[in-house]
C-alpha cells in the first residue's frame, strides 16, 4: 500500500513537471506569433508608404516576404522540438 501511494506521489509530481514546462512553451509560441504579427504589419505598412521607384519597393517586398518565411519557418520548427520533448 505505501509503495503504491509513493509511485502515485512520484508519477503526479512528473505529471506536473511536465505540464509546466508544456505551459512555457505555449506561452514562447503565444510570444512568437505576436512578434510575428507585429513585424508582418509593420512590414504592410512600409510597403504600401513605399515612395522610391516601384523595382525598388518590389525588391523590399520581397526582402520582407522572405525574411517573414524564414521567421514563421523557425518558430515553427522550435514548437515542433518542444512537442517532442
Amino acid at each position: 500500500m505505501r509503495n503504491s501511494i509513493f509511485f502515485l506521489t512520484i508519477f503526479l509530481l512528473a505529471l506536473t513537471a511536465c505540464d509546466k514546462q508544456t505551459n512555457l512553451e505555449k506561452v514562447d509560441a503565444s510570444k512568437n506569433n505576436v512578434t510575428s504579427f507585429t513585424k508582418k504589419v509593420i512590414n504592410r505598412i512600409e510597403e504600401k508608404t513605399c515612395i522610391e521607384s516601384d523595382l525598388a519597393c518590389l525588391a523590399e517586398k520581397a526582402k520582407n516576404r522572405t525574411e517573414e518565411n524564414i521567421d514563421k519557418i523557425e518558430d515553427k520548427a522550435k514548437e515542433t522540438v518542444d512537442k517532442l520533448d
